[in-house]
């Protein structure tokens, strides 16, 4: 007979393993449409998310030296809508920025995985 406690170390052990598997999430394509100062992101994310403990749940627009610039909350998984993608208008970037990082975050491995420079049209 195995002991009640062992049974649930195992349990705990094969749900977070499950968890953990979805990885981190990838920035696979990024497209920019503005100029001047305000851009629209379209930006294409891959994540295996596996419903409401573990997925994609925001990007981030950043710039090379870290400063944020913008955030799009993602509100809910997206298991079978892979890779997907999701935009945010209005983002201002400041003069003589040319170029921006893109990444993406998971509700357990927080930021991760393949991130994106892209530059900026019109600068």
């Amino acid at each position: 007979m195995i002991p009640r406690i062992a049974i649930a170390a195992l349990l705990l052990v094969s749900i977070q393993t499950g968890t953990a598997a979805a990885g981190e999430v990838d920035v696979v394509d990024v497209q920019v449409r503005g100029s001047g100062n305000t851009y629209r992101f379209d930006v294409t994310l891959r994540h295996a998310d596996t419903g409401w403990d573990h997925y994609a749940d925001n990007w981030e627009i950043l710039t090379l030296d870290g400063k944020l610039l913008g955030r799009r909350v993602l509100l809910h998984p997206h298991v079978n809508e892979q890779p997907f993608t999701r935009s945010l208008s209005g983002v201002r970037i400041p003069e003589g920025v040319r170029q921006v990082r893109v990444r993406g975050h998971d509700m357990v491995h927080g930021f991760g995985g393949r991130e994106m420079v892209v530059d900026l049209p019109g600068r």
